[in-house]
């Protein structure tokens, strides 16, 4: 599609093709947030969770700045995941606009 459009176009597409691939996935899937003990009233939404297993979040900026990383990291830890991707789809070339993020369980 090439950049310019805004991410929740860009989502659209990519549920698309999960569904052409018969890859399960969750859509702005809503996630508990715990303060303590306390579950809080607000929830996180991830853009995209596939297969239960991997968060991905979707971009159409400038450029990713840390902050961006570090959501990925806190989707990451409160969904129990290890993997994620950070796409930035406002970029020249796709390739240039993925970030792969690993949270190590020690």
């Amino acid at each position: 599609m090439g950049p310019g459009l805004l991410e929740n176009v860009y989502e659209s597409c990519m549920t698309k093709e999960f569904e052409k691939r018969k890859t399960s996935f969750e859509r702005q899937k809503f996630v508990p947030v715990y303060y303590g003990e306390d579950l809080l009233e607000e929830k996180l939404r991830v853009d995209l969770l596939v297969a239960g297993k991997v968060v991905v979040e979707v971009k159409a900026v400038e450029k990713l700045v840390p902050v961006n990383e570090a959501q990925v990291i806190t989707y990451l830890k409160l969904t129990g995941c290890e993997l994620g991707y950070l796409l930035n789809f406002n970029t020249k070339y796709f390739k240039d606009g993925i970030q792969r993020i690993v949270l190590s369980k020690k």
